[in-house]
């Protein structure tokens, strides 16, 4: 009888570590579907969950890339799990796909699931090593399998999935691509393809930059800067890889525009640029001469303007409208004091000394009108005889381009002048080019 008692305690023993075991939970994972089986990975290396419709296209990309997808400004890879693995891809109604947005690391990954469940909680002691019967997969993917409530779920190794060993960069069967800053298998390009799958190739390469650096700068391509950029991302081209030619972060694409803007963005005018643009100022039928000056910054652009048509025009009534919305910038633009030695040749005699240093003489301060402006919200100005929008139209949607643009048209007066950013140009339907490179002026036909 006694033994029988002893058996019965050390089987209540069991049962209770089992139990504890199973209440004590140190393991959480984030559980989905793909193709009618249950998974689950390391809640630690989830991110958040998404949904998204719209991914930008990759050329030569796997084709369980889905493409990279704008993420917040972060441009991240999307792979179809269901893909990967071989597995049958239900059709969306509503277009929407269910994403698990990974962390690995230091890099961030979007991954399309069937549908997104739940957070399950366990004890890691209860995870049980994967076996070949789950065949769907690839069971060096597989971390563990593990039963909670009835349900059965298979929890995949994220971290192998989404690291190349160095085994399977060795393969001839295939090449290492980068998509978006990550690494992955890519079948062999197909041998001579033909002059037309290239151009393919390459418009759709462009058309990432294009979406990228409209995503990580608020840069929108439109005919306004379309033939620099497509010249620009020739020379990117020749300097990088296929792989380092797409635009990962906010670097690449600054990097990118590096040579887009003007000379002398954000400081005065040098002296040969300022001699360029007095030199294509036109002859003024008035003395009233009245000019727009849109994404003015800080007023260093307004202030050597404002000297440059004073040499121009020297019985000139002068009067600029400076526009920006950095309120900060255009706030403190009136009152700017200089050391004279940072200051231009050519404008040293429009200055005057003063207790902490030098600042613009009163005749050049009464001519400009600094206002805090979003210039999409109408504008409140005359007619004008010169307009100054250097590199600011790049940065703003195709609709607002086309609505300042015809805003140019109804405020400039005959043979009035525009001045962009130097790689930017105005319709030739509408405009004729008087000057480009590096001061892009036009007049309207």
């Amino acid at each position: 009888m006694a033994v029988m008692i002893k058996d019965l305690a050390t089987v209540n023993a069991e049962l209770q570590e089992q139990k504890d075991r199973v209440d004590n939970v140190d393991f959480k994972m984030v559980t989905f579907s793909l193709a009618g089986k249950d998974y689950g990975v390391d809640i630690m290396n989830v991110k958040e969950i998404a949904k998204a419709e719209k991914f930008t296209y990759v050329p030569n990309a796997a084709s369980f890339v889905r493409g990279v997808y704008n993420l917040r400004g972060d441009i991240i890879p999307i792979i179809d799990l269901r893909t990967f693995f071989h597995l049958p891809v239900d059709a969306k109604v509503d277009g929407q796909e269910n994403m698990l947005i990974l962390r690995i690391g230091d890099r961030v990954y979007g991954t399309i699931v069937d549908k997104i469940d739940k957070v399950v909680g366990i004890n890691s002691s209860t995870i049980q090593p994967p076996h070949p019967i789950f065949g769907d997969i690839n069971i060096k993917f597989i971390s563990g399998v593990v039963e909670k409530q009835g349900d059965l779920y298979i929890i995949l190794d994220v971290v192998r999935i989404f690291t190349q060993n160095e085994d399977e960069k060795q393969k001839p069967r295939a090449a290492i691509q980068e998509v978006s800053g990550e690494s992955y298998l890519v079948p062999p390009p197909v041998a001579g393809p033909d002059a037309e799958h290239r151009a393919v190739v390459t418009d759709s390469a462009l058309g990432f930059i294009k979406d990228s650096l409209a995503a990580l700068k608020q840069f929108t391509v439109s005919p306004l800067n379309d033939a620099w950029l497509r010249k620009r991302f020739r020379e990117w081209a020749d300097l990088h890889t296929d792989a380092e030619a797409q635009l990962r972060n906010v670097q690449d694409a600054d990097d990118f525009l590096s040579v887009f803007y003007s000379p002398n963005t954000g400081t005065f005018w040098e002296d040969e640029y300022s001699y360029q643009v007095k030199g294509i100022l036109p002859n003024m039928r008035s003395n009233n001469i009245q000019v727009w000056n849109l994404g003015c910054g800080k007023g260093y652009e307004t202030f050597s303007l404002a000297c440059i048509l004073k040499s121009r025009y020297p019985g000139g009534h002068i009067k600029i409208w400076a526009n920006d919305n950095d309120i900060l910038s255009i706030s403190s633009a009136p009152n700017m004091i200089f050391d004279l030695d940072d200051v231009p040749e050519f404008i040293r005699s429009f200055m005057v000394r003063g207790k902490n240093g030098y600042s613009f003489n009163q005749e050049i301060k009464d001519s400009i009108l600094f206002e805090y402006h979003d210039i999409l919200n109408g504008n409140q100005i005359p007619e004008v005889d010169i307009i100054i929008a250097r590199d600011f139209l790049s940065f703003i949607s195709l609709q607002d381009q086309e609505k300042v643009i015809a805003e140019f048209s109804e405020k400039l007066k005959k043979g009035g002048l525009v001045i962009l950013g130097k790689n930017e140009q105005l319709p030739v339907d509408d405009w004729q080019p008087v000057a480009k490179d590096p001061v892009s002026a036009f007049v309207r036909n």
